[in-house]
């Protein structure tokens, strides 16, 4: 599992700068398409939404079955009261340490940049998805303002160093 981790935080492809859609607000419906810049198939530097996220609302939608659902596939120890975390992805409780805003945002975004062979979904994407449930088709699953808070969020999650293994 660590080489796992390892790979979803580290892989790097190869260096370049990539544009793609991003919508600019909650509204999915009537939201107007705007650029994101992928810096070093690494990172998003920029907000999505144009603004911060609130870490208040991120945690709510990573632990929303309909929404971020991250709880299906990571374990976070900050969350033990939620029941039923995953262990397919990379444990997350002290990602906040690892990895910047800008490339939690990629993975979100798009992980299949960082890591082509991972399962994880993009939250963030409209075109080249395979399976897709007919009511995201031509939407994303979240959208600019929710990856924000969810980024808002993940970025507490720090492990007191004595808690460390």
């Amino acid at each position: 599992m660590k080489s796992i981790a390892k790979l979803a935080l580290g892989g790097v492809i190869a260096a370049g700068l990539v544009a793609g859609p991003t919508l600019a607000g909650d509204n999915m419906k009537t939201a107007k398409l705007a650029s994101y810049k992928v810096v070093d198939d690494i990172a998003i530097p920029e907000p999505l939404a144009g603004k911060k996220g609130d870490p208040a609302r991120g945690e709510k939608l990573f632990v929303a079955r309909k929404k971020g659902n991250c709880l299906a596939c990571h374990k976070v120890e900050q969350l033990k009261q939620h029941l039923f975390h995953g262990e397919i992805g990379p444990e997350l409780s002290d990602v906040a340490s690892n990895m910047t805003p800008a490339e939690m945002r990629l993975r979100l975004v798009d992980p299949k940049i960082v890591n082509p062979e991972t399962i994880m979904p993009s939250f963030h994407k409209v075109k080249g998805l395979h399976r897709v449930m007919k009511k995201f088709k031509g939407k994303p699953v979240l959208s600019a303002q929710e990856i924000e808070d969810i980024i808002a969020f993940v970025q507490t999650l720090k492990m007191p160093k004595q808690a460390k293994k």
